[in-house]
């Protein structure tokens, strides 16, 4: 099922009551990704970030070798990760890599954590035969910060099982893209990805494995990004589950003053807000704090009961 731009959403949920939060309406909200199934009518996933990269904006590879990228997955997911995205080349402009190098870098990690662990494995990858070669060591979702930019990812992910997660952005992969412009940036997002959606659509991509993620930061000024936040319904308005990757993002330092390494509570009031107002999986660096976050939202909207229940009984 797909709703059109500005309908389809719904005030309040049930078990809860007030105006201040949006249910999405989800054609297919029961979804089984790898080996988990997720409620995206009463869940809010967590994904959590491990790069396997020497120049990661954040972790400044402390995850680079393999030894800590496994290890870094699989304590995420022992936290209460529901799924782990694993990324060879940082989405930022810099030196070309090649397939074959990001396919070594990332493989290896997807293979041991498939091993160790049944939590949810995405590759974070623009490059085709990157996505197969992962899908294939036991990804389940391609993570495409490019939005199927090259439509032969789209096949690749229709040939398999593996959910596409497209994301909004403009530059060519790891190419500037000086101050990027925009008339109505929710609009604008909200219709490149409808666009791309239905170039999944076309390839043989059925619905329930797509995801959209409007690329918080990602070709967007700071002012861009927290009025895209605002108007988040918009995007959620399309009818396929959000990924809202706000954790660390420069958005939440240039709005606090705050450099890298002190962005933590931005991040979660910002990864909340996107709950609130939707989205339905959050991209994250801290992941104890960010599964209490979701899980705490989930349970003050009546999705989920808390585990003790004792104060003033």
């Amino acid at each position: 099922m797909r709703v059109g731009l500005g309908a389809g959403l719904q005030s309040g949920a049930a078990g809860a009551t007030g105006p201040g939060w949006v249910v999405p309406d989800l054609g297919q909200p029961i979804r089984t990704i790898g080996r988990r199934t997720f409620d995206f009518d009463h869940r809010i996933a967590v994904m959590a970030i491990v790069n396997r990269t020497p120049d990661s904006f954040h972790d400044e590879g402390r995850t680079f070798a393999l030894d800590r990228a496994v290890q870094a997955a699989v304590t995420a997911a022992e936290q209460g990760a529901d799924w782990v995205d694993i990324g060879g080349v940082k989405f930022a402009p810099g030196p070309e890599l090649s397939a074959a190098d990001e396919i070594e870098r990332v493989l290896p990690v997807v293979e041991q954590v498939a091993e160790q662990s049944d939590v949810t494995i995405s590759v974070d990858t623009f490059r085709p035969e990157v996505a197969a070669a992962a899908i294939t060591a036991g990804a389940s979702v391609v993570n495409d910060t490019t939005g199927l930019a090259d439509p032969r990812m789209a096949a690749v992910v229709a040939d398999s099982d593996a959910t596409i997660v497209i994301t909004h952005s403009l530059a060519a992969p790891r190419q500037e893209y000086p101050k990027p412009q925009y008339a109505d940036v929710a609009g604008e997002v909200a219709a490149f990805l409808r666009l791309r959606v239905d170039r999944a659509l076309e390839a043989g991509i059925p619905e329930d494995r797509i995801i959209i993620d409007p690329g918080h930061d990602l070709n967007k000024t700071t002012v861009h990004t927290l009025e895209l936040t605002r108007r988040l319904p918009e995007v959620v308005a399309l009818g396929y589950p959000v990924l809202a990757a706000v954790s660390n993002k420069d958005f939440v330092g240039e709005s606090l003053g705050r450099p890298r390494g002190e962005r933590l509570p931005g991040s979660l009031a910002a990864a909340t807000m996107s709950a609130m107002l939707g989205a339905r999986i959050v991209r994250m660096h801290d992941v104890l704090a960010s599964v209490d976050a979701m899980r705490m939202v989930e349970t003050v909207l009546g999705w989920r009961a808390p585990l003790e229940a004792r104060h003033n009984t």
